[in-house]
């Protein structure tokens, strides 16, 4: 094998398919990436038997190959290499070299053969949506996934196709994340989990641009998202997801209407004073017009007041400050409703749309030493 291609575009689809090489595995051939000039085009792959990633790059096939090259090894020579093109040629032993200007690398590679391609799927039943709502709905809900894996299907996000709607929830035993995306058209309906590494990974390698298409496809044991010239493709985890229905309730007795920005920042000074592995709550206390926001740790307290909008009973009631700062984060708007029963029920931060929920549990607290 022989080609010639510019650094820049090596550099970006050996950063790209990087993310599927696994960190540890027994399978040496899984450490690599592989190039395929096989064909009349350069794919770049790398498979860790969960996750798969396969990338087109441009540049000139002088003589048609397979190589399989050690991940770490190539990607950092890659990454060092000048500004210019840079010529790949293999011989019949798999010896490498590798030559951009005066710099020239010999590496063994292995044998093409020996690499797990990534599974076919078929292009039956998909769904597309931009690449600016597919990264911004993953921005918006993965953070509560939950990162151990006692319960698997915690660790991945529910994606639910109902006609033109679909929804996306993460949750983690502490808090929910959803988010409704109306489609641009009518699908069958369809429920799959995803991991939460694999949205993650496909989030670092989207642009996000509005007018840039992801084009996702789903089998009963992988999704594909294709976009660009990349393919990702992932297993799914198995199982029922969680009845997020039960949980949700549209009763409530206190509703509060708060400056996102103000309340934002207001809980995330409280945190200077919290900290890492402290399970300090952050306690509010909701009256007619003012909202009272304190916290009290081993380093000293604070408190202060924000004005607010208040319908029914006052409250007075504790929350993980670090659940609230995730959910506000990521939350557009410049003001945002609560929605709680009592101190022991969660509250819930949703817009009058429904196109976000963020449903909080409380934690309990001494009111006489908070």
């Amino acid at each position: 094998m022989k080609l010639i291609c510019s650094k820049s575009n090596l550099l970006k689809g050996v950063s790209i398919v990087s993310k599927a090489v696994p960190s540890r595995t027994t399978m040496a051939i899984l450490e690599c990436i592989l190039i395929d000039a096989s064909a009349n085009e350069i794919k770049l792959t790398a498979n860790d038997m969960e996750l798969g990633i396969e990338t087109k790059i441009e540049g000139e096939i002088v003589e048609r190959g397979v190589i399989a090259l050690d991940a770490k090894i190539f990607s950092e020579i890659v990454r060092k290499l000048p500004d210019n093109d840079v010529t790949i040629e293999t011989d019949a032993s798999f010896k490498t070299t590798i030559t951009c200007e005066k710099a020239k690398f010999n590496i063994v590679g292995k044998s093409g053969e020996d690499f797990s391609y990534l599974p076919y799927i078929e292009r039956n039943e998909s769904i597309s949506l931009s690449q600016f709502t597919l990264k911004d709905v993953i921005r918006q809900t993965i953070f509560s996934i939950a990162d151990n894996d006692t319960n698997k299907l915690m660790t991945g996000e529910l994606f639910e196709i109902q006609e033109n709607q679909l929804k996306v929830v993460s949750l983690d035993g502490h808090r929910i994340s959803i988010r409704n995306i109306e489609l641009k058209e009518s699908y069958q309906p369809k429920k799959v989990v995803v991991p939460g590494k694999t949205l993650q990974e496909v989030s670092k390698i989207l642009t996000g641009e509005a007018e840039d298409m992801v084009h996702i496809f789903f089998t009963d044991n992988h999704i594909l998202f294709e976009f660009d010239d990349t393919k990702v493709v992932s297993r799914l985890i198995e199982g029922e997801y969680f009845h997020i229905n039960q949980m949700l309730s549209s009763d409530y007795e206190t509703r509060v209407k708060i400056n996102k920005k103000e309340f934002l920042n207001c809980i995330d000074r409280a945190t200077l004073l919290v900290r890492e592995g402290d399970k300090k709550p952050i306690i509010m206390n909701v009256q007619d017009g003012v909202m009272e926001l304190r916290i009290n740790s081993f380093v000293g307290s604070m408190d202060e007041e924000i004005e607010i909008e208040k319908e029914g009973k006052d409250i007075l009631i504790g929350f993980n400050p670090k659940f609230f700062i995730d959910a506000l984060r990521v939350i557009d708007e410049e003001e945002v409703t609560l929605y709680m029963v009592n101190p022991k029920a969660p509250c819930f931060i949703k817009d009058d749309e429904g196109t976000f929920i963020y449903l909080i549990l409380p934690v309990n607290f001494n009111a006489a030493t908070n």
